[in-house]
């Protein structure tokens, strides 16, 4: 028996490859179109490294007027999860990752490149795994799962420097044909593996598009290509399917780089050319050390000893991207954070380029983290979203917020009924003419605490805590309310009006009606128009730091002003 009849055995209904090099073409593109692909695995939530993979390669195929496929991995079909194609396409809409080509729910797709679930290619890997059977680059293994851990048992013993199925460990490499035939006949369990060609201290140089030049050891694995239920191994369907979509690029996490040297050969051995792989550091988070009993280890100084370790599914619920649709972080941020970890001077070039498109940025991969992923920092996180969201119009803070609190926040939906009000309030200091923009709200879940004294349902007065400052005594307190109210209230002034009868009032009780005047002869003045504004300030609001007061006057209107300054007056008393 030769080759060809046990590939014939095995795969007898495989057709051969050239049929499935007919049916996908080459992709008519421009010269440089990157073509690339995000292909997860249906097994849990969405990670927030693979949504800043995304983000680059998006930022990659719009730049070259490429194309981004959604391909599903699914061939672990254990840990596969209901829905979870579904899952990985809502999860991504809600930072609007569109596709171009792939999966669009669970069983719809687009494109001429399909099936673009791995599982419904089984017949597609079949054929090329024949092909490598033919051409004894793969043969059929019929280790048992006893026989493999003895062996790995005496690789260890003999503290072999490579632990795994290769060279003389491969015990049914050259198994001969006959032989192989013969125990498939009689039903023996079996897998398809690879047939390594690498030496052990045969080395390769490759050229990645993050890393540069890199020298590694060739490959000297039999991997498994084809599983005992058919089904083939992520590093076969991956070299498979990204030669028949004609995939350019392969971005992904350096945890995969000490794969490249099998992966490349699989693909020459296939008679592929191999894509560009891309390999960035996956970022960190920093975590501080505790001893045996769970205490924190502090240094010499007094400050807790930190390690760090990658953002884990398991542990970090940020790690999840549905963490910040429910904290509320908008898609714009988490995306503008992320793009500063994937180039660091991306931070400048938005500092100079405020309202660009975030994917005009010209970004780079060979500016990516090589070695140490950067920190992922929260903190810096809702620094990030407090600029962007200080860009936002007063519709779209509203629509957004509004559409966030209908799903997380009941209370702060029932708020925001009155639209136009709650337009009002959302649009203090908020526009294109203001220059310097108030940088309070870093996500939506912080709006209610952000304007509930705005809301008279939200401010009663056995809840608001009034807690002034250079004005204080009940006396001085009580007579700012009442003449205010009675004397120098003028909903209709303009702002230069309204702070000029703010001075007025302040000399009225004996206060500089200028901080400078103040400042000259600090002793001549209990205090300045600013403390007289701020005692207004906490009786209208309960708040010593708001929002520029005249707006907020404007906004509330004149019923609700005296009857915030009647209240204010009656605690007082």
């Amino acid at each position: 028996m030769n080759r060809q009849e046990l590939a014939d055995l095995i795969f007898p209904d495989a057709k051969d490859i050239s049929y499935y090099e007919e049916k996908y073409p080459e992709r008519n593109l421009p010269e440089g179109a990157v073509v690339t692909r995000f292909a997860p695995s249906p097994t849990g939530f969405v990670h927030i490294g693979a949504l800043e993979q995304c983000i680059v390669e998006t930022s990659l195929v719009k730049k070259s007027g490429g194309v981004l496929i959604l391909r599903i991995e699914d061939t672990d079909q254990k840990r596969k999860i209901e829905n979870g194609v579904q899952g990985i396409i809502d999860s991504m809409k809600d930072f609007d990752i569109i596709f171009d080509e792939g999966m669009v729910s669970e069983t719809e797709s687009v494109g001429d490149y399909g099936p673009y679930i791995q599982t419904q290619r089984k017949e597609i890997y079949e054929a090329y795994a024949k092909y490598l059977l033919v051409n004894d680059r793969a043969y059929p293994c019929f280790a048992t799962e006893e026989e493999l851990a003895e062996l790995r048992k005496k690789q260890e013993e003999a503290k072999l420097n490579n632990i795994g199925y290769y060279g003389e460990w491969a015990m049914y490499r050259d198994l001969p044909a006959e032989e192989a035939a013969e125990r498939i006949k009689k039903g023996d369990k079996y897998v398809i593996r690879f047939k390594a060609m690498g030496k052990e201290d045969g080395r390769i140089t490759h050229k990645d598009m993050v890393k540069g030049k890199v020298e590694m050891p060739q490959n000297i694995m039999d991997i498994v290509i084809i599983k005992g239920d058919g089904l083939p191994t992520y590093h076969f369907a991956h070299a498979v399917d990204d030669h028949l979509m004609h995939t350019t690029h392969v971005i992904r996490s350096s945890e995969w780089f000490p794969s490249v040297p099998l992966h490349l050969e699989l693909f020459h051995s296939l008679g592929f050319k191999a894509p560009k792989y891309c390999h960035y550091a996956p970022m960190l988070k920093s975590e501080a050390k505790v001893d045996e009993n769970g205490n924190v280890i502090l240094d010499k100084n007094g400050e807790p000893v930190t390690f760090k370790r990658k953002i884990s599914k398991r542990k970090d619920p940020e790690a999840a991207v549905s963490y910040y649709h429910r904290e509320g972080i908008p898609a714009e941020s988490v995306k503008e954070y992320l793009m500063t970890i994937a180039n660091s001077d991306f931070e400048m070039w938005r500092k100079n380029n405020e309202t660009a498109d975030l994917y005009d940025f010209p970004f780079a991969l060979k500016k990516m983290s090589t070695t140490e992923g950067a920190l992922f920092d929260m903190d810096k996180l809702i620094d990030v979203s407090k600029n962007v969201i200080a860009t936002f119009s007063a519709e779209k803070v509203y629509e957004d917020v509004y559409a966030w609190a209908e799903r997380y926040d009941e209370i702060l939906s029932g708020m925001l009924q009155d639209r136009e009000y709650s337009l009002r309030v959302l649009g203090i200091e908020r526009g294109a003419e203001i220059k310097k923009k108030r940088k309070d709200i870093g996500k939506w879940s912080d709006v209610r605490e952000y304007i509930s004294y705005m809301y008279d349902d939200q401010f009663g007065a056995d809840d608001v805590e009034y807690e002034y400052q250079v004005i204080s005594d009940r006396d001085t307190l009580t007579k700012v309310f009442t003449l205010y109210a009675e004397e120098y209230y003028y909903p209709s002034d303009d702002s230069g009006q309204w702070f000029d009868r703010m001075k007025d009032l302040a000399e009225r009780i004996g206060y500089a009606r200028e901080v400078k005047i103040w400042r000259k002869a600090k002793d001549e003045w209990p205090g300045h128009v600013g403390d007289v504004s701020t005692a207004l300030r906490v009786g209208l609001t309960g708040r010593r730091n708001t929002p520029d007061l005249y707006q907020i006057m404007q906004v509330m209107g004149e019923d609700r002003v005296r009857a915030r300054l009647k209240l204010a007056a009656e605690r007082l008393s």
